[in-house]
């Protein structure tokens, strides 16, 4: 398995004083993560970030990176493997792929994904689109049998579940 770059969301801590009940829900409403009273101890505000921490990983896994059987997009370093190779994909192919893989089972016609990739004033066609779902598949050929990005006959093309 390919190595991911990693970020994290630091939290947002109150370490104060004030003990009041009003005081902790104040902070905590306005966006705190935690809300700590002093005297408070090093090893469990350590404890504290590291469990934040566990938490911000497990959810970006979720978030940025979709596993479809041996199939995996990493949506933060925009590439995309088959097992352990990456496979090459020009900046439009890859934004249809996120486009779609992040919208699975939902159907969207040529003229949509051209508005949501080029913007409303692009200059072209939405025919494009159909060209650059050639070449995806293509590449993803090389791989699999498994066609991922389906035409729905009609109506415009969907992401597998």
């Amino acid at each position: 398995m390919p190595a991911y770059p990693r970020a994290y969301i630091l939290p947002d801590y109150f370490l104060t004083a004030r003990v009041t009940e009003r005081d902790v829900i104040r902070g905590l409403s306005v966006g705190g993560d935690d809300y700590i009273t002093k005297p408070f101890r090093m090893d469990e505000l350590l404890a504290r970030i590291s469990a934040h921490l566990r938490r911000e990983e497990r959810k970006g896994t979720a978030e940025n990176l979709r596993f479809d059987e041996e199939l995996i997009i990493d949506y933060n370093s925009r590439t995309v493997f088959y097992g352990k190779e990456q496979m090459n994909f020009s900046n439009k192919e890859f934004e249809i792929i996120r486009f779609l893989s992040q919208n699975a089972g939902m159907v969207f016609d040529r003229e949509t994904i051209y508005e949501k990739l080029w913007g409303y004033h692009g200059e072209g066609d939405s025919i494009v689109v159909k060209e650059h779902i050639r070449k995806i598949r293509n590449k993803l050929s090389v791989y699999t049998d498994k066609n991922y990005i389906e035409t729905v006959w009609g109506v415009g093309y969907k992401w597998a579940k």
